[in-house]
Parts: structure tokens; sequence; C-alpha cells
């Protein structure tokens, strides 16, 4: 006999099947989504070239699912056998309530620009879907997810003895930041946002050239001479000891790629697919873009299918462990997913974030919940108790805060209750 299970969750519920190892048809396609002309439907949703997506809305959708196609990229090879998801006989109902109105998931991706939304529990799918017509095939940029992945990378390397220490200076691994700012700040202050070297993030004004955000860019994925080396020479101005303010820099992530690379003598994609991508079991080769001098932009443009980005997730909600293997230390996890003591500079108070860790963004909530995100509404949300897993993938406006907020609350609400 077949059992449904019905939760009722707090402003939120949730139907599922009981026989969660069944297999669905799959994944759900829709053709558009909101203001879908406006986002380049009836041109086929064009990826036009280079910084067109900056202040071309019509070429967002394209450019996000086709970036490696924008900018030079290395290759990270999916293993010939991927790992298995399973997934659930139905989609879950999901209702929420937002600003004092209930309302369900379909309500949530109608009236906003999302093209990939994922939820996965243990090993199975529970939903799966995509609009503007996006497919499972569609490798979607990170923006600043991939500042995660790297974080993941460091953690790796200390495992392995390729770093030896989170207190070793940068210049320690990096002999071209020797005598720099950067390169005497501890990595564990980098891994923190918390170098003390000036800096101002701006990613909704990169059309300044004058802005750090827009320097470091040109250099690194806009191909400027001399790479991300030549990029972090602009920012050599200390304005408070590392440890003490934290300060949001996709420089700091800059100099944790090379710090990788330095101490394993390795390219960071080519580092990332034999520690990550081969025994994470993906199941499409990645793609990670590059500057003019073939380092990989580890700050952000890492490329991969919407169910990888969730088995990078399931992964970690599994503390780091995936079919019986660790691969990212999981004492590495626990450390860089809490606020020690000591580190009250991380934690928020006038934030819908709880505060910040190795380069992962905290969620409020009872249990320990954490957050890759990246720029207009990239985000894959991890709850290690419940093996709970949500990836979106978006073009929206930039700096959406109140999108971000009501994706939370969706979050925070089914890993109260779906257990």
């Amino acid at each position: 006999m077949k059992r449904i299970v019905l939760v009722f969750l707090a402003g939120m519920s949730v139907a599922l099947g009981s026989e969660a190892i069944a297999q669905s048809p799959g994944p759900r396609f829709r053709p558009d989504g909101q203001d879908a002309d406006a986002y380049g439907r009836r041109d086929g949703y064009p990826a036009c070239s280079n910084y067109d997506y900056v202040t071309k809305q019509r070429c967002r959708v394209g450019a996000f699912s086709h970036f490696d196609t924008l900018f030079p990229t290395r290759t990270i090879a999916a293993p010939k056998v991927p790992s298995r998801l399973m997934r659930a006989p139905t989609e879950p109902t999901i209702r929420y309530t937002y600003l004092g109105q209930t309302v369900t998931l379909d309500d949530y991706l109608e009236h906003h620009p999302i093209t990939g939304f994922l939820i996965a529990k243990g090993d199975t799918i529970l939903l799966e879907r995509y609009q503007y017509g996006r497919t499972d095939k569609h490798r979607m940029t990170s923006f600043s997810m991939a500042k995660t992945i790297t974080a993941m990378l460091v953690g790796i390397a200390v495992k392995n003895g390729a770093i030896r220490s989170i207190y070793d200076s940068a210049e320690t691994y990096v002999p071209e930041l020797k005598g720099s700012e950067y390169g005497r700040t501890p990595i564990k202050a980098l891994l923190q946002m918390s170098s003390g070297v000036a800096w101002k993030e701006e990613t909704t004004n990169l059309t300044d050239a004058k802005s750090d955000s827009a320097i470091l860019s040109r250099y690194t994925v806009g191909q400027g001479p001399g790479g991300v080396i030549a990029a972090l020479k602009h920012f050599n101005t200390r304005e408070a000891p590392p440890n003490v303010r934290w300060n949001y820099s996709s420089a700091e992530t800059t100099v944790l790629g090379l710090v990788v690379a330095g101490a394993t003598g390795r390219r960071l994609s080519d580092y990332a697919r034999e520690k990550l991508w081969a025994p994470l079991g993906a199941e499409a080769d990645a793609k990670w873009s590059l500057d003019a001098t073939g380092r990989e932009v580890a700050y952000a443009y890492f490329n991969a299918t919407l169910r990888d980005w969730a088995r990078l997730g399931l992964m970690l909600a599994h503390d780091g462990k995936w079919n019986d293997k660790t691969i990212v230390p999981e004492n590495w996890l626990l450390t860089g997913t809490t606020i020690a003591p000591t580190d009250t500079h991380l934690s928020f108070s006038n934030s819908y974030w709880a505060g910040y860790g190795y380069q992962v963004w905290l969620i409020p909530g009872n249990n320990r919940m954490f957050a890759f995100q990246g720029f207009r509404g990239q985000f894959v949300m991890v709850d290690p108790e419940n093996k709970l897993v949500l990836v979106q993938t978006g073009a929206r406006p930039a700096n959406d805060y109140a999108a971000d907020k009501e994706l939370i609350a969706i979050f925070q609400a089914a890993s109260a209750q779906l257990h």
C-alpha cells in the first residue's frame, strides 16, 4: 500500500511520497519565465558576447548558461561513471508564507527570473525545474559560488600537507606576492574575508573602469595583460590588521586560488578534477574561466550543470563525504561553517545572514546551515543535519535582497520540519 506523508511546516506545507527511491519521469522544463521576452525569448535567449550581459537584460539568460563560450575556460572532466542520484516519485507541493501571504513554489518561480531550481535530500532529488528554455545539459555559471569551491580546495590542500598551516602568509606559496600586503596576509584571514587590505566590492558597477571590481574583472576574465598577478598589484593599501574587520572582497579569493596552485604545483582546474570532481562522481564536465596567463579566475565563473551543483551541496551536507569517501575534511567544514568565539567580527547583527565562514554565508537557524552565493541569484543552500540541499540559478536584477530573504525563508522552513 502506498503511503503519503503530509508534513506541515512553519508557514509551509510539503506533501512527500514515501517511496523516495522510485524513479519519476524526470525534471520539468518550461520555455518561458517571468518577463521572458525581456530576457530574450524571441531571439532564442542569446548569449551575446563578452560583457554584454552587464548592460543588456536580453543577454543574461543565455550568457549565464553559456558563460564558457564567452571567455576562455579550462575543462574539468567528469569521471566515466557518475554517482547515482535517486528521484522522488512525485514532486513535493510546497507552500510557504512570505510578507503575510501564503504562496506556492510555482508562485515563486512565476515571479522571479529563475533558470534552474532543485531540492534534494540525502541522495534523492525531490524536485528539479528549469525555465527560460534551459535544460539539465546547460552549464550554469557560478559567479561567486566559485569562492566556496576555492575554499574547499584550500581545505583539501591543508589535509594533504601541501599547505602546512592556514596561519602561513600567502607569500609562503606565492612568490609573486612577496612583500605585498596580500602576500603578508595569513591564509585564514583571506578565507574569512578579513585581510584588512582596502577593497570595495562593486559588482553592479563594472562599467566604471576605476572601480575595484571592474579592475579585477578586466585583468582576469577580461584577459587583461598579466592576469591575476597584475590585478592584485592595484590593491596594496592596508586599512586594518588581519582578522579584525570583515570586508567582502573577490580579491581575497583570487589570492587563495594562487595559494592552492602554488602549494600544490598544479593548475587549479586539474587539482579540482582530481580531488573534487572525480570523487564526487559529477555527471558532466565543468569549465572554469581563465585569465590571459592561463590561471583560473578563482573568485567566480565555475560553470556546471544543476545536478552537479546539487552533488557538491549534498557532499557537504554529508560532512564532506560522498559514496563512502571523504572528499573535504569534516573538521575543515565544521570549523569553516561556524563562528569561533574569537571571531566576533564574522557575526552579523543587521543582516538576513547570520555571518560568514570560510568563503560561505551562514544561514540563521537552530541548526548549522550555510550557503554558496553568487551574483544575480545563484545559490547552493546546505543543511547538514537534515541532509537537505537547495540549488538555484537565475538572472535576477543585481542585489535583489528581498528575493534573497524569500529564498532563505523557504529553506529555513523546510529545514525546520522536513525530516
